[in-house]
């Protein structure tokens, strides 16, 4: 009997979601708009309520490496329909990607508040760059109207990053020899509360020397800003090898939730660092036995505040064979645990199950929804759905 009231619950609770999530909404269709591949996807909500859809137009192919813009599209009805495209970056015939945007709400100079888009360029494969063969750089664009214009770029490289190559300007004297770097890709964060509110932190990732086996050459970290994009300084790295694209979220005591892929592969879950001091410096670091990973990306968000702590949501691909079942959990307890989840998208097909559902990024469309746009369908197109999460 109580596995029969048990099963009733579950397909209760099933039937409810169905009600509880919206369609499915096409952003980003690959072959369309003069692009062979839309990948990376991320997105904010503007200061006019606007929902900017930003991700990487891969003209030629669905490769990492090449003719690579960043492409961005508008709803102004959360999400039900979308713009046409428009071009924000194009770096002539190599790569621009990465995208990572934030709105600035505390700049006295812009009350209307002022998107940064960060982003990374590349002149060479990342296993070239890993052997030294080519260069990442960091920049950013802004837009004082909500995204329908932007400013010219801005190279943040020799603050923001740590690279060793010949034409570096010898005054810098760099010690270390970061090679391949890249931003989140998804949302960046700005704090609201305490000592550090207002910082714009952007969680990344970098090779440092040689390549080693199993990616073990990577670390992740962040670099921030706390004077609204004049300077910038690095966080203190992740000591974990293999960490590598992250995600982070405010939490309460000034801290900074950092939430990584593990590129080696060597333990299929979600690895978290806590970071002091507005995250600048880590105080400490595990993997999330409740959070399998494929090794793929993962979104983190901050969607309320309950008694005193910061109610967080989280997706990736929960599995750790394939880019397959996409869930948004939710977690009432700055990440201890999370309380609810959503199963947004999974699939038993075997011709796509391996990359049925890949990077997402998260937004809050008001307090009782959030939006998750998604790759879906082996990279054949970026699509877009609500979820009530409080119901």
């Amino acid at each position: 009997m109580k596995k029969i009231i048990a099963l009733n619950l579950f397909l209760l609770a099933s039937f409810n979601f169905c009600f509880s999530q919206s369609e499915q909404v096409p952003v980003f269709i690959s072959g369309t708009d003069g692009y062979k591949s839309f990948r990376i996807p991320a997105i904010i909500r503007a200061s006019n309520n606007d929902l900017l859809a930003f991700c990487e137009g891969r003209v030629n192919s669905s490769g990492d490496f090449g003719d690579i813009d960043i492409v961005m599209k508008r709803s102004s009805d959360n999400g039900k329909t979308w713009s046409n495209l428009s071009k924000v970056v194009n770096y002539d015939m190599f790569q621009a990607g990465n995208p990572a945007p934030v709105v600035d709400h505390t700049d006295p100079a812009f009350p209307n508040g002022r998107i940064f888009l960060f982003y990374n360029t590349g002149n060479n494969h990342e296993g070239e760059v890993r052997k030294g063969n080519g260069v990442r750089e960091v920049w950013y664009k802004t837009s004082i109207d909500n995204g329908v214009t932007w400013s010219d770029a801005v190279n943040i490289t020799m603050q923001a990053h740590r690279p060793n190559y010949p034409k570096v300007n010898a005054a810098y004297n760099f010690k270390e020899d970061w090679r391949s770097y890249a931003n989140t890709p998804g949302h960046a964060l700005q704090i609201t509360q305490g000592t550090y509110r207002g910082r714009i932190f952007i969680p990344a990732n970098h090779s440092s020397g040689a390549p080693l086996s199993n990616f073990m050459d990577y670390h992740a970290h962040a670099y921030y800003t706390d004077d609204h994009g004049v300077t910038f300084k690095l966080s203190e790295n992740i000591q974990v090898p293999g960490s590598n694209e992250s995600t982070a979220a405010e939490i309460s005591n000034n801290r900074v939730l950092f939430n990584a892929r593990n590129q080696s592969g060597t333990n299929k879950f979600r690895l978290v660092a806590i970071g002091i001091n507005g995250g600048s410096h880590w105080d400490t670091t595990y993997f999330d036995q409740q959070l399998p990973d494929p090794v793929c990306e993962g979104s983190i968000l901050n969607i309320g505040i309950k008694n005193k702590k910061h109610i967080l949501a989280f997706s990736n691909a929960a599995d750790t064979k394939n880019r397959n079942n996409l869930m948004l959990r939710i977690s009432y307890d700055e990440g201890n645990t999370w309380q609810k989840s959503f199963t947004i998208d999974n699939t038993n097909d075997p011709k796509l199950m391996r990359n049925n559902a890949a990077y997402s990024d998260l937004v809050l469309v008001n307090k009782n929804k959030i939006g998750v746009l998604y790759e879906k369908d082996n990279y054949s197109k970026i699509v877009f759905v609500i979820v009530h999460w409080k119901r």
